[in-house]
């Protein structure tokens, strides 16, 4: 979930950013006691996302702003649609429209988009993630949209999970080099996931008793071999030319996570209006 005062925190930096030194159109068009109605509703199917932080931005610029949402996080919404009456103050409604929108925009765009992957997986049991590759700044927002998609998460950042990349390997010198220097360091309660190319690869994260394995980039057929041999003994995570084309197959291997940066990196934004 997203805490409150993270999303006042950054919500109030969004508006300073967008607002500046005063809104100079709306400013001189309207007056304080003028009052608007109108309603968000959505041009395209998909789902929605992001309602308590298009609440904190109007109300942080007035509390004379009055929202009545007919939908929640999660929600399926069709094109046409309405998802929320607002009326109050012209004045900060037509400042905060902007702001408000491009979060929902953007969170329900992911939302729909890690839906889309998740529904794509069929009856096998594989769980859609997201990666490390996110918008700075913005990967709380973005990572709680991928859940509310029904995505799971991965790692929020370094320090959640010991994860030994390529690079890492080539640096220590071979992965059990890594593990075991690792292991030295780490907490007890911190997991140590290897990345693996190549089923020799694989076999050595076995003997080093890894908990997660990811497959990267791998056939479907060395894929399946590989998850074979794994057992059960480690986690199996696939990655690599994961699209909506390829998930299916991909998960018909037996691995349990499938991690996709596409879900965010790649999602379109989800065109939502006021009205």
């Amino acid at each position: 979930m997203l805490n409150q005062f993270f999303i006042e925190e950054h919500v109030k930096k969004a508006l300073e950013e967008d607002i500046g030194f005063g809104d100079i159109t709306t400013d001189y068009l309207t007056d304080e006691e003028d009052i608007m109605s109108c309603t968000l509703n959505s041009r395209t199917d998909g789902i929605f996302c992001g309602k308590n932080v298009f609440k904190t931005v109007f109300k942080i610029l007035s509390d004379k702003i009055e929202i009545k949402f007919y939908k929640k996080d999660g929600d399926k919404i069709l094109k046409g649609e309405k998802i929320a009456d607002i009326k109050g103050s012209a004045r900060y409604i037509l400042m905060g429209e902007r702001t408000a929108l491009n979060y929902i925009q953007r969170m329900s765009g992911i939302a729909t988009e890690t839906h889309k992957y998740q529904e794509a997986i069929g009856e096998y049991k594989a769980k859609v993630v997201d990666t490390r590759k996110t918008t700075p700044l913005f990967r709380a927002f973005e990572k709680y949209s991928v859940k509310i998609g029904g995505g799971s998460l991965h790692r929020f950042n370094l320090s959640d999970c010991a994860m030994i990349k390529d690079n890492h390997i080539k640096f220590a010198g071979s992965i059990t080099k890594a593990v075991e220097k690792l292991r030295k360091n780490i907490s007890h309660a911190h997991k140590i996931e290897v990345e693996c190319d190549t089923k020799e690869q694989v076999i050595e994260a076995l003997k080093s008793e890894v908990d997660i394995i990811m497959l990267d980039n791998m056939p479907v057929t060395l894929m399946k071999e590989c998850v074979e041999l794994i057992n059960g003994k480690a986690i199996v995570e696939a990655s690599g030319n994961v699209n909506l084309n390829t998930i299916k197959e991909i998960a018909s291997t037996g691995v349990d996570i499938i991690s996709s940066s596409a879900i965010v990196a790649k999602a379109p934004t989800l065109d939502l209006g006021l009205d």
